[in-house]
């Protein structure tokens, strides 16, 4: 495993760095490089982690893209007060103020004549971003909001035909240009969202000829992480769930998206296909999602599984969850962006297994235990860490 050097700096890259997670990720980060917040919700703070060298936030530059014009510290000002939460601002005005003259402006529907074009704006503000900063990797990382599935982007077979298309028409997603761009420079995506990012075969035959890495889809942080948990209990006691419902009510502007039901479908089917996947088809499952405004940032959602058990006994378990939506997300954010860059150090590429724990729908895994995840996660950290000890002692 190749130690992270003091001569080394990391780009980050946030795609919505002005939306809720993206600007909590950006305040996050700088108050952790003060020292100034506790490590409370960061997966890589727990001692199984602490022998791995993963970067510190100091390591770490941030940019990003963004459609609004909305300042950072505005919108950083209002979650703070909103959840109450820890950390003085006032201490990291001069980092943010940084971060704020660093975002370029997003992809806008109809602003380029064809896709080709778009991806060639992104590749550039990707590239002059390295180049400023002398970056030794860029890790670029899907914070924005859900958006509808393109289905003739999904029938292109190879990136040379995607080429083609793209030099006359306008066909894919903007998460999709994201990671064309990413891939076209050698840099990792991250997929925190439902959209289609990169689970496009142009876009990850793209992604294995440039040797890059990927992962996501869809960032695990709330009622489908209790879930995970809740189907080990049935399994392992053999009660067979029957019916599981559950509905979630969000305010920000996420919850405003998915009142699109275009946009709706593919959160649905995410939060939807873990649960399947653990349980089996049998199972009448069942996923609500609406808006409330007036929730802010703060969702609930609430669950009601039907499972019969010894003698034909029918019971039923109910939960609620209630959750500060971005503080939920920022840790996770933040825990993929150092397990990303540990494993570009390792030299690996293509998709990223190990970091299924963090997503409700890991692209290639059919695993939705939490536990059985993690464990995974933790292998894979400790395989690295016996390669660097073996590596150690041949040297000594």
């Amino acid at each position: 495993m190749t130690a992270v050097s003091t001569r080394e700096t990391v780009g980050v890259w946030l795609v919505g760095a002005r939306g809720s997670i993206g600007a909590m990720t950006i305040a996050s980060l700088a108050l952790m490089a003060e020292r100034d917040v506790g490590t409370s919700g960061l997966v890589t703070a727990r001692p199984e982690f602490a022998h791995a060298d993963l970067i510190s936030p100091a390591g770490l530059v941030i940019s990003g893209h963004d459609v609004s014009d909305i300042p950072l510290i505005d919108t950083i000002r209002r979650l703070w007060k909103e959840g109450k939460l820890e950390g003085d601002l006032n201490k990291i005005g001069d980092r943010l103020a940084e971060v704020e003259a660093r975002l370029k402006n997003g992809v806008s529907v109809g602003e380029f004549p064809n896709d080709l074009a778009a991806v060639v704006q992104l590749r550039h503000d990707l590239d002059e971003f390295k180049s400023q900063y002398g970056l030794s990797r860029l890790i670029v990382v899907n914070v924005a909001s859900t958006e509808p599935h393109s289905q003739e982007a999904s029938a292109i077979p190879s990136y040379e035909s995607l080429r083609k298309v793209a030099e006359k028409s306008a066909v894919l997603a903007a998460s999709s240009l994201y990671a064309w761009a990413a891939f076209e420079g050698g840099d990792a995506f991250i997929d925190f969202t439902p959209s289609q990012g990169f689970r496009l075969p142009a876009l990850l035959d793209l992604a294995q000829s440039k040797r890059c890495l990927y992962m996501g889809s869809d960032g695990k942080t709330g009622e489908t992480l209790v879930k995970s948990i809740l189907v080990e209990l049935f399994r392992r006691r053999n009660l067979q769930v029957e019916s599981w419902f559950g509905q979630n009510i969000l305010g920000n502007r996420d919850g405003a998206t998915l009142s699109d039901p275009y946009v709706k479908v593919s959160k649905v089917k995410s939060k939807d296909r873990g649960l399947r996947s653990a349980l089996g088809d049998s199972v009448d499952s069942i996923v609500g999602i609406d808006y409330v405004k007036s929730l802010g940032e703060w969702k609930i959602a609430w669950d009601f599984i039907r499972f019969t058990g010894f003698l034909g006994c029918g019971m039923n378990m109910q939960f609620t969850w209630t959750g500060y939506d971005s503080v939920l997300a920022t840790p996770l954010v933040i825990d993929l962006i150092r397990l990303t860059d540990l494993a570009m150090r390792r030299g690996e590429r293509g998709a990223m297994p190990f970091l299924a724990p963090f997503f409700k729908d890991p692209f290639g895994i059919d695993e939705f235990r939490l536990v059985s995840q993690d464990e995974a996660l933790l292998a894979w950290l400790q395989l690295g860490h016996e390669e660097c000890l073996v590596t150690e002692g041949h040297n000594a």
